[in-house]
């Protein structure tokens, strides 16, 4: 995995910790040498600080986003919480908040790392799912509009899964929350904007009702 933040000492501290826990931890100390290095390949995940001078990690998260899938994990401070939001809805997938506990840091990297990996998948790890004209091939993570593929992010995979694997059933932006991003402590609203994003790319496919104050419901 790789570390970036512009603070030695949280750098170092992340890196004790996590290598103690038998990852293997890459550093970078600024925005720009981190991208470079994610763009290099061979990073499973990385722990982005929020807060750099130059390229901060919202926009390290937003460039990344479009070459890679790879688990990203916010590093932000307390007061945050609009940046923290804002990290979420450009494509990262958790946040720790500074000055940061590191047995959550590591049990947030295993859960994110589980999910890339394909464990996690709406509560399946096989198998095909099909509602409509939109075909899911959960193994493969592979999404068909009719016989046309469709090139989905993990994260919007993830969320059309939840909700292809309960047609015709409500499901609360919580359950959605916990079943894409194995959490719920992120802002609901994180849910409304890649849902906006799916049906983007799904186009008519994707008949999702929303139910205001209750979730949403995708038709079978």
């Amino acid at each position: 995995m790789l570390v970036v933040d512009d603070e030695r000492t949280e750098r170092y501290l992340l890196r004790q910790y996590l290598t103690r826990e038998g990852f293997e931890v890459a550093e970078a100390d600024n925005g720009s040498d981190g991208l470079a290095r994610l763009r290099e390949g061979g990073v499973d995940l990385a722990l982005l600080d929020v807060m750099m001078p130059g390229l901060d990690g919202m926009e390290v998260t937003r460039l990344i986003r479009q070459e890679s899938d790879i688990p990203i994990i916010l590093l932000t401070a307390r007061g945050e919480e609009a940046a923290r939001v804002a990290g979420l809805e450009v494509g990262a997938d958790d946040y720790v908040v500074k000055p940061v506990s590191m047995p959550e840091v590591v049990a947030r990297v295993r859960a994110q790392l589980r999910r890339a990996n394909g464990q996690l998948v709406a509560g399946r790890s096989e198998g095909v799912l099909k509602v409509g004209d939109i075909t899911l091939d959960v193994d493969a993570r592979r999404c068909l509009v009719g016989d046309e593929p469709v090139e989905l992010t993990r994260r919007e995979f993830d969320l059309l899964a939840a909700l292809a694997s309960r047609p015709g059933k409500v499901l609360t932006r919580q359950q959605l929350l916990e079943a894409a991003w194995g959490t719920t402590y992120l802002s609901e609203k994180t849910v409304d904007v890649h849902l906006t994003k799916l049906r983007a790319k799904l186009g008519e496919a994707f008949r999702v009702t929303a139910l205001r104050g209750v979730g949403y419901r995708l038709e079978g």
